[in-house]
């Protein structure tokens, strides 16, 4: 056979290949969807699925089931973590690549993605035996007493000064999501290319404005995806989360109070359903997760998509 037949043979069994892992990748996706609309389906045909989603009662014993606490729990956890983090993350980013000796990159940048690394159980346990003692005497405590002596309507909205509850879980959810942000922030900094920073030091323009004028903005793209990473992970961490955030319930939610996200919810009821709704409800609530982290990911695409347009118009 000719050794041009063998390699339009090889191109074509390669082409193949690569289509047919692309659409198992896609098909994985779309049973991961159909598994859990088949699971929560009598929990959204009993509630309704707007029923279900805006529900602020969930009650086990007797059989009431709404995930709008979980689903609020997740929101502004997620949110006020991404808030949080993306600062420290995005000056992290800029001290390794614009402002670090050489020497110092590779350590600072293998430490901040070492954090990524960590399972998100010792987070817990750090949270618990660090963080939970450390806010609960040098933050909710002066700030509860604050409240208490000089604004007294306040306090519903603080909550009892515990340590375990939402501050503690948006804390330590912060700092779980820094390396993600960081580490593409990074990237996209890192090919930013030298002539766009020379020109503009050829014109005058200081360090910090190069930064703000030339590097990030030719580098928001990255950021953005960066952000979207982070977000992901936020909406979907669990163990930590669990271990920090109090698991309730019961609206409304405090800053130092406890509360519950859905991924927390799943992991503390999931092995104690009793009956079929529960375990529907619970199921539903995955549904209801991926179907948040898809739409997040659709509005990252689009934003992206604008972001590509908007700089290639220039």
């Amino acid at each position: 056979m000719p050794g041009w037949l063998y390699q339009r043979l090889g191109d074509r069994l390669f082409a193949a290949l690569v289509v047919g892992l692309a659409l198992g990748v896609v098909l994985a996706a779309l049973a991961i969807v159909w598994v859990l609309y088949q699971g929560g389906r009598e929990a959204l045909h009993t509630f309704g699925f707007l029923g279900f989603l805006t529900g602020s009662r969930w009650d086990a014993v007797r059989g009431e089931f709404g995930a709008w606490p979980p689903l609020l729990g997740t929101l502004v956890t997620s949110a006020a973590a991404l808030f949080l983090a993306f600062f420290p993350a995005l000056s992290a980013a800029l001290f390794v690549v614009e402002f670090a000796p050489r020497a110092l990159k590779g350590a600072v940048a293998y430490l901040i993605d070492l954090l990524a690394a960590l399972p998100s159980v010792v987070y817990g346990l750090w949270g618990i035996f660090v963080l939970v003692p450390l806010v609960r005497e040098r933050v909710e405590l002066p700030l509860f007493t604050w409240a208490a002596a000089h604004a007294p309507g306040l306090l519903p909205f603080l909550g009892p000064p515990t340590g375990i509850g939402m501050l503690s879980a948006i804390l330590v959810l912060a700092l779980m999501i820094v390396p993600y942000a960081s580490a593409l922030a990074r990237d996209a900094l890192a090919l930013v290319p030298q002539s766009q920073r020379e020109a503009m030091y050829a014109l005058g323009a200081t360090r910090w404005e190069v930064i703000r004028r030339v590097v990030i903005p030719y580098a928001r793209a990255g950021i953005f995806s960066g952000v979207v990473l982070a977000l992901a992970r936020a909406l979907g961490e669990t163990m930590a989360v669990t271990m920090l955030i109090g698991n309730s319930v019961n609206l409304p939610y405090t800053l130092f109070g406890p509360a519950a996200t859905m991924a927390s919810l799943i992991a503390n009821e999931f092995t104690e359903a009793e009956d079929d709704l529960h375990l529907s409800a619970l199921i539903a609530v995955g549904f209801v997760l991926l179907l948040i982290a898809l739409a997040t990911n659709l509005v990252a695409a689009w934003v992206l998509r604008r972001m590509s347009l908007g700089e290639g118009r220039k």
